[in-house]
């Protein structure tokens, strides 16, 4: 297993960048303190997303951060980024740690407890567990799970687990309350004006807490 050494993990949409280019705004984040990049542009072509996953890489290595691939498997090999986020309709985890070997990082996209135990038990290294809170990019996976069965997940779990689904400044404690090991954002960083300051924002309220928890 690897360590997920991170409390906040970016997951990219370029559309709602407001028209700056991805790698502008993951570059400012990083410049925010984040640690970890989900590279997750579903309708790229296999070229194009290859070339970014390519800059992404140069990009996240400049900062030490992480560089994780939704999906591509044969992407992420090929840009030798740090890991594969999969789900229930992606090759199965078992599979991918196969191909990927003990020392790259798996992630998965849970969004029930079973699911998240079947993860762990194929060699997850963590899950983002979700969605917590209404999302339009979540919408397709139901109701909001809510912070009660978040924490019931966290419990059932001996790996991380990563609070995902519409978490912004003004509902990121509550998030937090059901003791995850990280957060995880989309809009909250991707549609600020200020990405830096959005992705310092948020660190510094995820250090608050744990500070005092």
């Amino acid at each position: 297993m690897q360590t997920t050494d991170f409390s906040l993990y970016l997951i990219t949409d370029r559309h709602q960048a407001g028209g700056r280019p991805l790698t502008e705004v993951v570059r400012r984040s990083l410049e925010g303190g984040v640690r970890a990049v989900q590279l997750r542009e579903k309708d790229l072509s296999g070229a194009e997303l290859c070339r970014l996953a390519a800059e992404l890489r140069r990009l996240t290595s400049d900062f030490n951060a992480r560089l994780i691939i939704n999906d591509r498997l044969d992407i992420a090999l090929a840009v030798e980024a740090d890991g594969v986020h999969v789900g229930v309709s992606s090759l199965p985890v078992a599979v991918v740690r196969r191909v990927m070997g003990k020392g790259k990082i798996i992630g998965y996209s849970a969004h029930s407890i079973e699911e998240a135990l079947r993860a762990q038990a194929d060699n997850a290294d963590f899950v983002t567990f979700g969605p917590l809170f209404p999302t339009p990019s979540k919408a397709a996976y139901g109701e909001p799970c809510g912070v009660k069965k978040l924490a019931n997940a966290v419990s059932a779990l001996d790996i991380p687990v990563i609070a995902l689904g519409g978490i912004s400044p003004a509902n990121i404690t509550e998030a937090l309350s059901a003791n995850v090991q990280g957060i995880a954002v989309i809009s909250a960083i991707m549609a600020a004006a200020d990405p830096r300051g959005a992705a310092a924002s948020l660190l510094k309220k995820i250090e608050e807490y744990a500070r005092h928890s």
